[in-house]
């Protein structure tokens, strides 16, 4: 580790910024895993892109579909491939608590930047802040690794921002991706701001987010990776003149991006996320591959309809 568990909050405020996305994970025809393919597209995302920081095998990168080798050797590539130009986090979450501590404790000890754990799925509870106390307390005691905090509505339930709160006192909690309406995650800014940092993964919010809360974390999807090419790098523009508090310009640069926004969303089938950004991917000139059950791949007709979308709508490669 870069840093010991006493100083997880100070170095992540310092060295946790800028844009981070969240990684795809490309599956060749007979759905191995594409090592080579990965290490590429982490280097054009990280070189070619300007993207700060990587988020390796989240729900993005089909973790549910991954064995926990593989999981692990998706965090040991991006390792490899970012070298001392980007930083990695892990996602180990899972609903084992041992499979979270094995992969946090693998993360850890393979030079990872900092783990994500998701809040669990929760049965036969109502009033659930003592149990996630005490879940993510756990983590924290059996890892110095820097956490970050996940709560998103796929786990039936929102941690509140008066939990994350609590939360952000553990000693190496640095970070929350916080999935929520906008009002919640603000006034988690105003809470705990000061403990950790707080991010969203809606690109539609990022900017007003620098401007409006003095954000400094994109923490993290696929919009950096699918919204630029190495010619056109509108996002990290926005986001640098925004940084610089020319916020005309940011806004200006940003509205330049809505057909591009327009052509990935509104040609996603809605059953099929992973199948589309993949194709969109490769439509880029990145890997993209197959996907794994349970998802479904795109159909020639979606594919040529994103394919002319993405022609008609500007993005430059």
């Amino acid at each position: 580790m870069k840093y010991a568990r006493s100083e997880a909050k100070s170095y992540a405020k310092d060295n946790m910024t800028g844009i981070w996305a969240a990684t795809l994970t490309p599956f060749t025809d007979d759905l191995s895993l594409d090592e080579d393919g990965f290490r590429e597209n982490v280097r054009h995302w990280t070189e070619d892109l300007g993207i700060q920081g990587l988020f390796i095998s989240g729900k993005q990168g089909e973790f549910y579909a991954m064995t926990i080798e593989e999981r692990k050797r998706t965090l040991e590539l991006a390792v490899e491939a970012t070298g001392d130009h980007a930083q990695t986090i892990m996602s180990v979450s899972d609903q084992s608590l041992d499979v979270v501590l094995d992969l946090a404790q693998h993360a850890q000890s393979a030079g990872a930047d900092y783990i994500i754990v998701h809040a669990p799925l929760l049965h036969f509870t109502r009033q659930q802040d003592e149990t996630l106390l005490a879940y993510y307390r756990t983590i924290s005691e059996r890892v110095d690794i820097g956490i970050a905090l996940w709560s998103h509505p796929d786990s039936g339930y929102l941690m509140s921002p008066q939990l994350c709160s609590r939360l952000a006192d553990l000693e190496n909690v640095v970070a929350i991706k916080y999935s929520v309406p906008r009002d919640m995650y603000s006034e988690l800014s105003t809470l705990a701001s000061d403990r950790i940092q707080v991010s969203t993964s809606s690109e539609d919010e990022w900017l007003d987010n620098i401007i409006e809360l003095d954000w400094r974390l994109y923490l993290c999807s696929s919009p950096p990776f699918l919204l630029q090419s190495k010619a056109d790098r509108r996002m990290h523009d926005y986001t640098q003149a925004a940084f610089a508090g020319n916020h005309d310009e940011a806004r200006a640069i940003s509205r330049s991006l809505d057909p591009v926004r327009a052509a990935l969303k509104n040609t996603r089938p809605a059953e099929k996320p992973h199948a589309h950004q993949k194709y969109w991917q490769e439509l880029l000139g990145q890997v993209g591959g197959r996907v794994r059950a349970p998802m479904l791949e795109l159909t020639d007709a979606e594919k040529h309809a994103t394919r002319q979308a993405f022609e008609e709508c500007g993005l430059s490669t």
